[in-house]
């Protein structure tokens, strides 16, 4: 199995940055792709970025185009959020997902709150 922590979370001004972080630990050679997801309070969860393990290729939601990153370090079996220019409706728990041989993991969630 996989196991995922983020990390990185925390309170920002509206138009700042935060970067957040997912370490992968267990039987990383099964990882397809990871990526980012966030739920806001009584919203849905969305898919916000992900990132195929092996090629790189990077996909994003509209609303995050242009203002976030994500990025990985196979050697270290992390990912990375860069989050730029946020904005309060950014505010929300993200969570970190691994598509693995063995199925789809999620980690806890790191909380990311911006302020106006």
């Amino acid at each position: 199995q996989v196991q995922l922590v983020e990390s990185g979370g925390g309170l920002v001004q509206a138009g700042g940055s935060l970067r957040i972080s997912c370490a992968a630990s267990g039987r990383t050679f099964s990882i397809y792709a990871m990526g980012w997801f966030r739920q806001a309070p009584g919203k849905e969860r969305e898919f916000i970025a992900a990132i195929n393990w092996s090629s790189g290729y990077t996909s994003y939601v509209d609303s995050v185009q242009g203002r976030f990153t994500i990025s990985k370090d196979n050697a270290k079996n992390t990912v990375e959020l860069q989050m730029n220019v946020l904005k309060p409706e950014d505010t929300a728990v993200y969570y970190c997902n691994a598509d693995s041989s063995a199925g789809g993991v999620w980690g806890p969630g790191t909380q990311v709150t911006v302020s106006s």
